[in-house]
């Protein structure tokens, strides 16, 4: 059943809040934010600075995942009584990797309007910055905390033809990457850490080489290639190179990877580059 999202009709706002650089806040997630009648959120303290931020006063009430299932229903009272709500996370898009979907679905069964804004959402830079492909890939966000179970998504997800996304917080991302070798093998892989913020970096090679550089500090998102690389496929010696020194590699270090990924002697890659920049 098509249903009309602007008609006039007491309305739930999804609304995605900067994941660093507050100024990627948008001017219609600001004025939503003014305009409802309450906002629910995840952490009040970390949306309070927000609001502040941008100098918005309105009523903030909890709801995350543990009391998400009691805080729905008082969300559908609001709106019962004719007033608009919005739903925010911490940082980032609600419901991706984030609470809001059991608001959402039992508030969508009710027949009320549930609008979301885009904005800000960590995968999609770090997606596009990998040099991973994107035509075809696999948002999985975080895999189980246990280990077992871990490893029974990575085997699930080994032979996927589709690039790979994951998010990892710090104190698991050295048994993730470990796991991800064992499983995968050595992939190349892209790493982006605290995006958008002071101490935003960008890994770009193999699983290994990230093991072992790793600084295990700030949020993480992993951009996998597929189980049939299909990175360099459509890319002549020259442009692959290039692409890797635009992601932050020195020319030698890019040259260096581009030689690994291919299974050809440095030398040849070296003098097809030199020779093709000409």
């Amino acid at each position: 059943m098509w249903q009309k999202s602007y008609d006039n009709s007491p309305s739930v706002y999804i609304v995605p809040t900067p994941i660093g650089n507050l100024e990627d806040m948008t001017f219609r997630a600001i004025n939503v934010l003014k305009m409802v009648d309450v906002i629910f959120s995840e952490d009040t303290r970390v949306t309070q600075q927000l609001l502040n931020y941008f100098k918005i006063k309105n009523k903030l009430i909890h709801l995350d995942d543990h009391n998400e299932e009691i805080t729905k229903t008082l969300v559908l009272e609001k709106l019962m009584s004719n007033k608009n709500v919005a739903i925010v996370t911490d940082r980032g898009t609600p419901i991706i990797s984030d609470p809001g979907y059991k608001t959402v679905s039992f508030l969508k069964d009710k027949g009320y309007n549930v609008i979301a804004l885009p904005g800000a959402t960590a995968f999609v830079p770090a997606l596009v910055a990998s040099g991973i492909s994107s035509e075809h890939f696999t948002f999985y966000g975080f895999l189980s905390s246990r280990e077992k179970k871990m490893y029974d998504e990575l085997y699930m997800l080994k032979d996927s033809e589709y690039t790979l996304v994951f998010y990892e917080a710090p104190h698991r991302i050295l048994r993730t990457l470990n796991a991800m070798l064992k499983v995968f093998g050595d992939r190349t892989i892209s790493i982006s850490r605290e995006i958008s913020k002071l101490y935003e970096s960008v890994f770009i090679g193999k699983i290994s080489d990230a093991i072992d550089t790793i600084d295990v500090k700030g949020e993480f998102v992993i951009v996998v290639s597929a189980s049939k690389e299909i990175l360099t496929t459509d890319m002549s010696i020259v442009e692959n190179v290039n692409m890797y020194i635009k992601n932050g590699l020195s020319s030698m270090d890019a040259i260096k990877l581009v030689a690994k990924e291919r299974k050809i002697p440095k030398s040849d890659v070296y003098n097809q580059y030199h020779k093709g920049s000409e």
